[in-house]
């Protein structure tokens, strides 16, 4: 609203703000400094740009406060904007009212019922059906007992079958010193004597480790086990053995690397073990 002299009188609330403020010596930056305010709320309400100054009561509290800093009558300036804003509110009561639609609760009814009744359907349907559904039995694994008295009437040695029964197949041994070696078993003993250090393993024909280890120079074992006994030896030519008391040279069976592999049977002769039992398998 523009400022109207009417007497001499500014009628506008804008303009007798910015009246006041200029009288004061005041610019519009130190105005807002003074009122604490944003510079853009002080020149909407000299512009009279209520709106953009929010609702009603705001609008009011400016008004008061700009208008007692810059020395104007705050209840004036509140009849004025009263006055104004009563001018610039529609009336309400005219605008024509639609009466609301009642087409979408018309229609919520009918969709609930039939929502209702897929859910009463569905449960209905599952009830029924499921009982009646039967497990099916996974076929019993047949146990492997039952198969044992005819495997054993099978393998009978005495049983009247027309054939000759089969021998029962033997345990394998747990090491290959229970091969059978020409010469017998018998309780030996195997004297060693190292002048030097060298890895030496002595097994028996049980299979029983006798010694197994670096042996180092000076030293002697003196081991008993039934024969036929492997010997592996790391640094043959630094061993001397006797065994039962006589002395045993390996000889050719010394290796390149100075290793041998020997077996001793209960005679005390010397050959080379099966390449299954030179490797302790």
């Amino acid at each position: 609203m523009s400022g109207e002299a009417g007497g001499g009188e500014l009628r506008g609330i804008g303009a007798r703000l910015r009246a006041a403020r200029e009288k004061r010596g005041l610019t519009l930056l130190q105005a807002a400094e003074r009122l604490h305010l944003d510079a853009r709320v002080v020149q909407a309400l000299e512009a009279e740009d209520f709106a953009a100054l929010g609702a009603d009561v705001y609008v009011r509290g400016h008004l008061r406060r700009y208008a007692e800093a810059v020395g104007e009558s705050p209840v004036q300036l509140q009849e004025l904007y009263s006055a104004s804003s009563r001018a610039l509110r529609p009336d309400l009561t005219r605008i024509a009212r639609r009466e609301p639609e009642q087409r979408g609760s018309r229609l919520l009814l009918p969709a609930l019922l039939v929502v209702v009744g897929f859910a009463v359907a569905g449960a209905l349907w599952w009830l029924l059906t499921l009982p009646g559904e039967k497990a099916h039995p996974l076929p019993a694994e047949r146990a492997p007992a039952a198969e044992a008295p005819r495997a054993a009437e099978v393998a009978a040695p005495g049983a009247d079958t027309g054939t000759a029964p089969a021998p029962a197949a033997r345990a394998q041994p747990s090491t290959s010193l229970r091969a059978p070696v020409s010469g017998g078993s018998t309780e030996a003993r195997l004297d060693l004597v190292f002048s030097a250090p060298s890895w030496v393993e002595v097994s028996d024909v049980a299979g029983r480790h006798l010694l197994h280890g670096l042996i180092e120079a000076g030293s002697t074992r003196t081991l008993t086990g039934t024969a036929p006994l492997l010997v592996v030896l790391g640094n043959a030519p630094a061993v001397t053995l006797r065994f039962n008391g006589e002395p045993v040279t390996p000889g050719t069976l010394v290796r390149r690397d100075g290793s041998a592999h020997l077996l001793i049977d209960a005679e005390g002769r010397l050959s080379a073990p099966a390449p299954r039992l030179a490797h302790g398998d």
